[in-house]
């Protein structure tokens, strides 16, 4: 998610605690089930510093045809606002005045448009027309669900782990502990649903999908108030999709809806900031989502996420 970076492009946002939650399985859209015409949906792009990237995914956008197309600028200087309008004339660009973060400079956005149905994502991605078609079916078929996200490829075709569970606290410890360097251990390929990696057709409930790129019906997002705007950055989209959770809606993966992620354009700019950032999310999401014995545990999640924002800025100053 962009704010001072690509929030879920960089690493993703990896979550500390919480409840496993959410219906397993999955469900076909209905044959012949229509998505919603192209004119109920608009699209919140938020930018920072991406440079050229925000002028191809705008002009993605356009072709798939929406009905609104916003732009909210998080202080960029690198010409990429001025870029995507001379590629897309017209385009309506929100200047808030400065780097709200992520959530805050979404809020904006959808507050701009009145489309039943939002699309909301990062600058860094290629958007086919396919894909919000995709994501809109999905929705339109499922009445109970608020959000979907698409199928996530890195520019090699690698499945990014889009689609998450709210892990255990085992998963987390383990994940917490080995997910940096050891990425293959059982308790980050649980927390990241490892085995979405072969499924490409069948829409299913997830847990929580990644806010770089999605789809969410209006009254849903606004009736939980949108994002909340105290995360900067990092774990606003598990957040949003946790309070969607408690308000009985469901989140959906659909893996039709295939959308390519460049990822960390604006990351690579304040790699150090990124990770404390992304570690002081998790610690908040931690605390707001604990409930019980559980907060008992927090003062060890917060000495945890303090080693690990340091292995973090280890492994980045080894990887140059």
């Amino acid at each position: 998610m962009t704010a001072g970076a690509d929030g879920a492009g960089g690493g993703g946002t990896e979550v500390g605690t919480g409840e496993r939650t959410g219906a397993a399985g999955g469900s076909e859209a209905p044959a012949g089930a229509g998505p919603p015409a192209a004119d109920r949906i608009a699209a919140v792009v938020v930018n920072y510093e991406s440079g050229p990237d925000l002028a191809t995914c705008a002009a993605d956008l356009e072709r798939a045809g929406l009905g609104q197309l916003v732009v909210v600028d998080n202080g960029s200087s690198d010409g990429s606002t001025t870029a995507a309008r001379a590629a897309v004339p017209g385009l309506e660009v929100i200047v808030p005045g400065g780097n709200l973060g992520y959530g805050a400079a979404a809020n904006r956005g959808v507050a701009a448009t009145s489309a039943p149905f939002v699309l909301v994502c990062n600058p860094d991605l290629e958007v086919p027309a396919a894909a919000v078609t995709a994501l809109a079916t999905a929705l339109d078929a499922e009445p109970g669900a608020a959000l979907a996200g698409p199928l996530v490829r890195t520019p090699s075709g690698e499945r990014y782990p889009s689609a998450r569970r709210f892990p255990s606290l085992v998963d987390s410890a383990g994940h917490a502990l080995l997910g940096l360097f050891a990425p293959d251990n059982r308790f980050t390929r649980s927390y990241q649903q490892s085995e979405l990696d072969g499924a490409t057709e069948q829409v299913r409930p997830v847990d929580w999908v990644s806010g770089a790129c999605f789809l969410v019906r209006r009254d849903a997002f606004e009736g939980v108030g949108g994002f909340d705007e105290s995360y900067f950055m990092y774990a606003e989209d598990v957040d949003l999709c946790w309070r969607l959770g408690r308000e009985g809606w469901r989140v959906l993966y659909v893996p039709t809806a295939e959308v390519t992620h460049l990822q960390g354009r604006s990351t690579d700019r304040h790699p150090y900031r990124m990770i404390l950032e992304h570690h002081r999310s998790l610690l908040r999401f931690a605390s707001r989502s604990s409930a019980g014995w559980r907060r008992l545990l927090l003062p060890i999640v917060a000495a945890g996420l303090m080693v690990r924002t340091g292995l973090a800025s280890l492994s980045r100053v080894v990887r140059g």
